[in-house]
């Protein structure tokens, strides 16, 4: 009987072995995509802030952790940047208890303090505000939003930050673009940097050239704990999410679509579009050279 067995145990253990051997194979390839990933999107946070000079000797960032993936990423690569980096600057973690139903108060705490990077919690009841303002069945995104920045905003001159990190990605910006194109009638998008309307706070998006795939890949490379942006029971904005659909056919049906998009917010031509403000349409005669000053240029 044994020897009768023995042709199948033997058969098992191969397998065994073809499975293990797959999976060692599988966890190398694992590897080689996660460093490669995370080469990149340093590279990319790394080229945002020397373009648009985000950070600078002594500053002091303070870092805004909402829980996602995105925020997560964020501070996990400054943290490794600053390592590095040729200034000196601090990196201050802050988030936002806005009072929601069911949020975990200890997660973010605990995974902040293993990072070993200074944080503050600032709690405000902005939920209950929103809720009596905000119809039931309504989206309450755009309010509290606004609620939230007004909070981090004013935190940020407390405690001294020369810089207020948001953790807006490439997708993010695009999607702005078209959302205020579409229903607002503007042409603006989401600056990789700007200084808020009252002239206080210096805002950066460090993660302006990343792509939101390669965030989503990073944060389960990395166990990030995750916590939802819905507990608040809202809707997310419909008109934000027709637009990223509209998007992800795009980049579906033409690879590489999105990137040009976003090309096209940093290369920007006045005399081309229509507003007056912007360049002096009313002046262009007295403008142009004269007619024997006109050089020809090869293109």
């Amino acid at each position: 009987m044994d020897a009768l067995r023995l042709p199948a145990v033997e058969s098992c253990a191969q397998r065994l072995q073809e499975t293990m051997t797959a999976v060692q194979e599988l966890t190398r390839k694992q590897r080689l995509e996660y460093n490669k990933l995370q080469k990149r999107l340093r590279r990319q946070v790394s080229h945002a802030i020397l373009d648009y000079r985000m950070i600078g000797e002594g500053d002091r960032v303070m870092v805004c952790v909402s829980g996602g993936k995105d925020s997560y990423a964020m501070l996990d690569i400054l943290l490794r940047l600053q390592k590095s980096a040729p200034v000196n600057f601090e990196l201050v973690a802050v988030n936002m208890d806005q009072k929601q139903p069911g949020f975990p108060e200890e997660v973010l705490p605990a995974w902040l303090q293993a990072q070993g990077v200074p944080y503050h919690i600032l709690e405000k009841d902005t939920y209950s505000v929103v809720k009596s303002i905000i119809p039931e069945g309504k989206t309450t995104c755009g309010l509290c939003s606004r609620l939230r920045r007004g909070s981090l905003y004013g935190f940020a001159e407390s405690i001294g930050a020369t810089r207020i990190a948001l953790g807006h990605h490439r997708d993010d910006i695009v999607e702005t673009l078209f959302l205020n194109m579409f229903f607002g009638g503007t042409l603006k998008a989401m600056p990789p940097k700007l200084l808020s309307d009252d002239g206080r706070n210096v805002v950066i998006r460090p993660m302006a050239y990343c792509k939101e795939k390669d965030l989503t890949a990073y944060a389960r490379y990395r166990e990030f704990p995750i916590i939802p942006c819905n507990l608040c029971g809202s809707q997310e904005n419909l008109q934000r999410v027709e637009v990223k659909r509209m998007l992800a056919d795009w980049e579906k049906r033409y690879p590489g679509r999105t990137e040009t998009l976003f090309r096209s917010i940093c290369n920007v031509a006045p005399s081309q579009l229509g507003d007056r403000e912007l360049f002096d349409f009313a002046g262009l005669e007295q403008a142009a050279p004269p007619p024997g000053d006109i050089r020809l240029v090869s293109v």
